[in-house]
């Protein structure tokens, strides 16, 4: 007798749970779509920073040290998510890139400096990364006269004649060919629990190789540029304080693929070059090489192979860095959605950029290792200038409102940046005075 409303009371559950599935769903659906709406200047700002100066850094790492220096990469994950973190936000909420901030709040005579150094110091940086491609080339038995002309137009026609859009579609793509490097880690069969032993529990040295190679390894996980780029990019892509939490969580993926790359570097050379007796690595392409009788053929040309991308991604992004700097800080248009003759500034630095970088390494004999140096130690004076006026920005509260930094991530964030401005200065002054020791004379330890 009570059947039918027992089973009306039935359904009506079965319809209310379902409505409730259906929502979550709906929810679920929705929250995804607007994350990878808002995915790409994070993933893309951290994992361009392992360029060619940065992988010939992680190779020296392990094929000097082994798997001793793994401890570092948790604890630098956590500083390069802080500093990102703090551009994206600054981005997202004020809809204005870092220069185009610095001169409305500190004056132009400080932007002016800021846009003199980021000229000076991406200039180097920009023919280190045509280098790279030079020297991935050569692994693969290619002229740099073909290679480095070729790369040059790539990365020009790429930028000019494409739209936000299109391009960020592009970059993130040479992201995932960064997995060639985990490839290269599994061809080199490491010990496995011996790597991850050495990443949770430190093994620190106190000799000066060790400490010099640690200051680079952390110089070159922060560079000035990557605030630069990564705020520009926020704005560009329209990301507002409603998006923002998306936007966060595109730099904290960004940080870790980034440093989980250079785990598998170091320990692709650390399982074959160290234990090889290999340890005087001058350069990532002198790694490939050696990598191919050590690990196998195909381990070397992945090798060589990464390094080409990472080269190319880099020189595609450090003058884009560089035009959006000075452009905001001359209050000229900037960014790639407009066309040629919206910004002829923004896409002309962007051309002198690239020409003179790979033009430089077309000369013969060009002081290539003057250059980086030089960069080098332009860079480490930045880097400082540039942290400190992201730190006063972000905690102004006419500015930020209710996105300033908390008190804890005040304690992060400046503890982490003291390290950095600390460490980045102790490697400049090694540097000027006796770059022999700080292995320039051979490689190519320089932080970008």
């Amino acid at each position: 007798m009570n059947t039918w409303p027992t089973l009306t009371r039935t359904l009506a559950a079965w319809k209310t749970r379902s409505g409730d599935m259906r929502r979550r769903s709906h929810s679920w659906r929705r929250r995804i779509a607007v994350f990878l709406a808002v995915v790409g200047p994070g993933i893309i700002t951290s994992n361009v920073d392992n360029d060619a100066g940065g992988i010939t850094v992680y190779s020296t790492s392990g094929a000097q040290f082994g798997y001793t220096l793994l401890w570092c990469l948790i604890p630098l994950t956590i500083a390069l998510y802080v500093s990102e973190e703090m551009c994206a936000r600054m981005g997202a909420v004020t809809g204005k890139g870092l220069s185009d901030l610095i001169r409305e709040e500190f004056g132009f005579r400080p932007t002016f400096l800021v846009m003199l150094a980021a000229l000076a110091v991406d200039l180097g940086n920009t023919v280190a990364e045509f280098a790279g491609v030079a020297a991935a080339g050569e692994v693969l038995h290619v002229s740099k006269y073909l290679t480095v002309p070729l790369a040059a137009i790539f990365v020009w026609v790429l930028v000019v004649y494409g739209s936000y859009r299109s391009v960020e579609k592009i970059f993130l793509v040479a992201c995932g060919f960064y997995l060639s490097y985990v490839l290269s880690a599994f061809l080199a069969k490491p010990n496995w629990m011996y790597a991850a032993r050495e990443t949770v529990l430190p093994s620190i040295h106190i000799n000066t190789p060790y400490l010099l190679v640690l200051t680079a390894l952390i110089g070159t996980t922060i560079a000035p540029w990557q605030f630069f780029y990564l705020q520009a990019s926020v704005v560009e892509k329209r990301v507002g304080p409603r998006q923002y939490k998306h936007a966060r969580w595109d730099v904290l993926v960004g940080s870790i693929t980034c440093m989980a790359i250079v785990f598998f570097i170091i320990v692709c050379c650390a399982a074959t070059l160290n234990a090889s007796g290999q340890t005087n690595i001058p350069d990532a392409a002198t790694a490939a090489k050696a990598l191919i009788p050590l690990a196998g053929r195909w381990a070397g040309l992945l090798f060589a192979f990464g390094l080409l991308n990472a080269s190319l991604f880099a020189a595609s992004i450090l003058p884009l860095s560089t035009a959006h700097v000075i452009c905001e800080g001359l209050g000229f248009e900037a960014g790639i959605d407009h066309k040629f003759k919206e910004a002829p500034t923004f896409y002309s630095l962007y051309t002198s950029l690239i020409v003179i970088g790979a033009g430089i390494i077309l000369i013969p004999n060009a002081p290539l290792l003057k250059i980086l140096v030089l960069s080098q130690v332009a860079n480490g004076v930045w880097l400082p200038v540039v942290l400190i006026f992201v730190l006063l920005l972000i905690n102004r509260r006419d500015l930020m409102g209710d996105y300033v930094n908390s008190w804890g991530f005040n304690v992060v964030a400046w503890t982490a940046s003291i390290v950095v401005i600390a460490i980045t200065l102790i490697l400049v002054y090694t540097t000027i005075t006796n770059p022999a020791s700080a292995g320039l004379s051979g490689s190519l330890l320089h932080f970008h």
